[in-house]
Parts: structure tokens; sequence; C-alpha cells
């Protein structure tokens, strides 16, 4: 009996919620008493801080490189709108501010721990989900990311969460208006992060073909949900175009990240002209031409270099979706050379996700019950443009709460075959 009580205990949603919570504040704290004040107002001079501060001083949704510059559609608009909010309240740029946003991105990661939860039930049983939220609540780089970036990724991984969750729930759903609120859910993710776009169709269509057989209400359906997030979009959407005359849908920025990450730089056999590419140099034609121009010319030149480098594109893939997958193009390397047992930690769990997400995976293939569609289009298809872009590991983030939810399948299937 007590030990039934310690299960059921180690199952509760709120216990998970509590630790998951205590965790990431702790982190917060310290971070509060061992970095000074200087470097943790600095987390908020990004670009995202950057349009916030443009919003917060009314100069409209503008600059993301700091000075003047402009109207731009670099990012999307609600993580920075949110931002602006903080700092009209509680002041440009202060230390207050970082603190609030940071609090905030926490909420988010935490609130995350209950579509993790109720998603993993819904596939797989109370104690695929509980172990879920378990695993996401102890993620070393769920812990650590809320403070250390001042970005959208703790509520980008919120909202993945909730999509899975929201997919598999509205599966279920014949009502037009459940389908409405799905899309809607959608079309705030789009504007929150525009990258969690690529699995739409998979997930829709998913959600379409599992609710009904019949072609017509499976069509209707789907076009609920998609027409509900591009409306949901349309605002921005139009203010771009009366802005730049031209159709930016959700951001602009891909071919300034595109040319960053595949330029001359890269070439096994430099040329002495042009000079090297440097982000100063990029910014400089950036104010001298403006946004929509710089953009298309930094595309075309990211085109035309990954085309005619077909070798070093293969190694800067390479190199690019080991970072995305375990933190660094060495991992090895780096990880020997980690300088703290935390770094090391984020590297070990990082490893062990991947393993677990190629295990789970497999696991839901074999059942062979429909699930392996919403499931694996997050870890297959989402990453496919960071592979050419930026594959830095916080761009893994929103990820990882379908990564753990594989991870927790793949432990319990080995559970299971080692008490038979």
């Amino acid at each position: 009996m007590p030990l039934n009580l310690h299960a059921r205990a180690l199952m509760s949603l709120w216990l998970i919620v509590i630790v998951a919570a205590g965790l990431r504040f702790s982190y917060a704290w310290s971070q509060q008493r061992t970095v000074p004040a200087p470097i943790l107002r600095g987390r908020l001079q990004q670009e995202t801080g950057n349009i916030a501060y443009a919003l917060a001083t009314g100069r409209g949704f503008s600059s993301p490189w700091r000075r003047p510059s402009g109207p731009t559609a670099y990012l999307a608009p609600v993580y920075p709108v949110l931002l602006a909010g903080i700092y009209k309240i509680f002041g440009l740029e202060t230390l207050r501010s970082f603190f609030v946003a940071a609090s905030l991105n926490i909420l988010f990661s935490v609130a995350a721990c209950v579509p993790i939860f109720y998603a993993g039930k819904g596939i797989a049983g109370a104690a695929v989900g509980s172990t879920a939220a378990w695993f996401w609540a102890l993620l070393p780089n769920a812990i650590v990311l809320p403070v250390s970036w001042i970005w959208d990724m703790s509520l980008s991984a919120l909202l993945a969460a909730g999509l899975l969750w929201a997919t598999l729930w509205v599966a279920g759903s014949p009502r037009p208006r459940n389908w409405c609120t799905y899309g809607l859910l959608w079309g705030f993710t789009l504007l929150t992060n525009p990258a969690l776009g690529s699995v739409l169709p998979f997930l829709i269509g998913w959600a379409a073909c599992r609710s009904t057989r019949s072609a017509l209400p499976r069509l209707r359906r789907m076009a609920i949900a998609t027409g509900c997030a591009v409306l949901c979009c349309l605002p921005w959407i139009v203010r771009n175009y009366v802005v730049f005359h031209k159709f930016i849908p959700m951001r602009s920025a891909l071919g300034f990240v595109l040319y960053l990450q595949n330029n001359q730089n890269y070439d096994e056999h430099p040329r002495p002209w042009p000079y090297n590419v440097t982000r100063e140099r990029e910014f400089y034609r950036f104010f001298r031409i403006g946004e929509p121009a710089f953009m298309d010319e930094e595309m075309h030149k990211a085109l035309r270099f990954m085309v005619s480098h077909p070798r070093t594109e293969l190694r800067l893939s390479t190199y690019r979706f080991l970072s995305f997958w375990t933190g660094s193009p060495q991992p090895l390397h780096d990880f020997r050379a980690a300088d703290s047992q935390l770094l090391r930690a984020i590297f070990i769990s990082g490893f062990l996700l991947v393993l677990g997400t190629l295990a789970g995976l497999g696991i839901v293939y074999r059942r062979r019950d429909g699930l392996f569609l919403p499931l694996a289009s997050f870890p297959v298809i989402y990453p496919l443009i960071y592979y050419v872009a930026n594959g830095q590991l916080r761009y893994r983030h929103p990820l990882d709460p379908i990564l753990v939810l594989l991870s927790a399948i793949s432990l319990w299937q080995v559970e299971r075959k080692l008490c038979k």
C-alpha cells in the first residue's frame, strides 16, 4: 500500500509542476547572485529586446539592431510585443524587467508540463505521461534557457506541446467550434515561432483524417482550422505588405541568417577578394539600402554560394546537424573541455534525448496505431531549415517536449520487456 501511495504521488501533475518551478526559479536566483547586473541586463539587448525597446519608446515595430532603421519584419510579433509590455511597466532594460521576463519564461516552461502530461497520457497511459512530464521538469536545457535567453523558446516549447495535445484532442471531435479553436492556436503559434508552421499540414491533415473516413468532412475540418490560422495571421501579413510593398508572410530574417551561415568565409579555398563577411559589414549595408532590398540580396547571395559549393554545404550541414542535436559540432571534444558540470549535464541529457527519441519513434511505428505521423513530424520536419541555416541547440528547444515524450515511451517499453 505505501508503494502504491508513493507511485501515485510521483504521478501527481501538481508535484511535477512544483518541482519544475522550484528548479527553474532556483537557477534564476543563483544567476542573480553570481552574474553581474550589467550582464543580466545585457541579455535583453538582442533582436527581440531591441524591437521591444523601439515599441516601448513609441517607434513602432522597428529597429532590430538598436540603431533606428525603420519598420521591420525581422521577427514574428508576439514575443517582442510581450517584452515591450514588460518594459512599459517595469522600465526599459532594467534589472527588474529582466527578472520579470525571465520569470515569465519560467512560467511558460513550467506550464509545458501540463500538455506533455496529458498528451503522453492520451498516447500511452498515465505512467508515460507523468514520466515525460518529469523528464521535462528535470531537463537541464529547460532549466537554463528561460533565464539565459530572453527569447520565445520557452513559449514556443509550450505551444509545441500544446499543439500536439490539441491535435490528439481535436481528432476526436466533429464540432466546427473545436476545429476553429484549434486553428486559432495554430495562428498564435505562427505569430510566435513561424518555424513551427513546418509541421502544420501534417498535424492538421492527420487530425482531419483521424476524425472521419468521409472525404468531404475531412476537407471541411482542414479548411476551418487552416482558415482560422490564416485569419489570425492576416493583420500581420497585411501590415507587412502595406509597410514593405511585398508579401512577407511571417518574418523577413531568413535571407540574412542563411547568408551569415553560408558565405565565402566557409570556402575551403578562399579567394583574396571579396573580404571576409562580417556582421558589421552586413549591418552597414542593411542601414544603407533598407530591410527589404537587403534581405533579398542576402537570400540571393546565400543560395548562389550553396549551389556553387555543394561539398562545403554538405560539411556545414553536418556541423549544423550535430549542433542542433548535441549542442556542438564537436560534441565529444566540447564535452571533455566543458568547465562546468551543468554544461556537461546539458550534453549528456541531449544525447540521451536523441537516443530516446529514436527508440520512441521506432516503438510508435511498430505499434501501428496511427500516431507515428504527428509524433514524427516534429523531430523529422521541423529541424530541416536549421540544417541549412543555424543549428544552435537553443533552436531545438521547441522540440524538447516531444523528445521527452518519445523518450518516456521508449523507457516504459524497456521496463515492460525487463519485467516479462
